[in-house]
C-alpha cells in the first residue's frame, strides 16, 4: 500500500490484525493509493512477484 494514503493504510492495518494466517503488509514509502509516483508500481510488482515465487516454491515442495 502507499505510505501517503493514510486512510487505506489504517484500513489495511486493521484488516491485518484480524488475520489468523501468516501475512505481510508492504508499504511503499511516499506512494499514494494508485502508485503513480516514479518507481512505486515497480516496487509493488516486485513484492508481488517475490510473494508468488515464495508461495509456489513452498507449495511445490
Amino acid at each position: 500500500m502507499g505510505g501517503r494514503d493514510q486512510h487505506v493504510l489504517r484500513l489495511n492495518e486493521e484488516a491485518a490484525r484480524r488475520l489468523h494466517v501468516p501475512h505481510t503488509l508492504h508499504v511503499v514509502p511516499g506512494a499514494t493509493h494508485l502508485f503513480e509516483e516514479p518507481g512505486a508500481l515497480d516496487q509493488v510488482t516486485e513484492v508481488a512477484r517475490q510473494w508468488c515465487h515464495d508461495q509456489l516454491r513452498t507449495t511445490a515442495g
